[in-house]
């Protein structure tokens, strides 16, 4: 069975498109609107080797709050609606990426629980305008809202980092990493759901 998922989401501050394939090759096609934006997806569609195409247009001449946020909701969605009841998944697991300095580790269970955890980014990492538009303080918020949206428990932790492109860089690809192996099929559990209770 196909994991992909397709979800359009309108509201007043922002239209999003968005489709993914979990068992693809990482390849993208991604127009948010915020250039730095664009980036970090296109990173975490490489990484995870999971297919992302994704049009997005919000209320940018007031802030890019809106749409980055709305991206990572709808991102995430597509991520729960893709990975089904979730049957012969690894479910859990770990990556840690460095990028020069900076060094993200990222730990991730699809538990079907949301759960968030951000630890360790250098102090007024969050006030640091990247690119232009996009503020240190919108990684977490990322990251909150897949795993909200998605159901899954993250623990993302920044180990080591001065410059806060590849702070922020090093987060995603961690994240990309993770999903990649936690969504991917595991031969040895042959179909089932890997939790105790029978469901996740």
């Amino acid at each position: 069975m196909a994991r992909t998922a397709t979800i359009t989401r309108t509201t007043s501050e922002s239209s999003i498109e968005l489709s993914l394939n979990l068992d693809g090759t990482g390849k993208t096609d991604i127009e948010t609107t915020v250039p730095f934006y664009n980036h970090m997806l296109t990173a975490l569609g490489k990484h995870s080797l999971i297919d992302l195409t994704i049009s997005a247009r919000g209320d940018t001449d007031i802030d890019v709050h809106h749409t980055v946020e709305d991206t990572a909701i709808v991102f995430g969605e597509a991520l729960k609606q893709a990975l089904g009841d979730k049957a012969g998944i690894t479910r859990f697991a770990d990556a840690t990426v460095p990028l020069d300095e900076a060094l993200a580790k990222c730990v991730i269970d699809i538990s079907g629980r949301p759960y968030c955890v951000c630890s360790g980014e250098p102090e007024g990492f969050e006030f640091c305008m990247i690119g232009g538009h996009f503020t240190g303080s919108l990684v977490r918020h990322v990251m909150e809202s897949i795993a909200l949206h998605a159901g899954i428990c993250m623990h993302m932790q920044v180990l080591a980092g001065r410059d806060p492109h590849h702070i922020a860089e090093a987060e995603f690809k961690a994240l990309a990493r993770a999903l990649r192996y936690a969504v991917a099929p595991d031969p040895r559990i042959a179909g089932l759901i890997p939790s105790t209770k029978g469901t996740l």
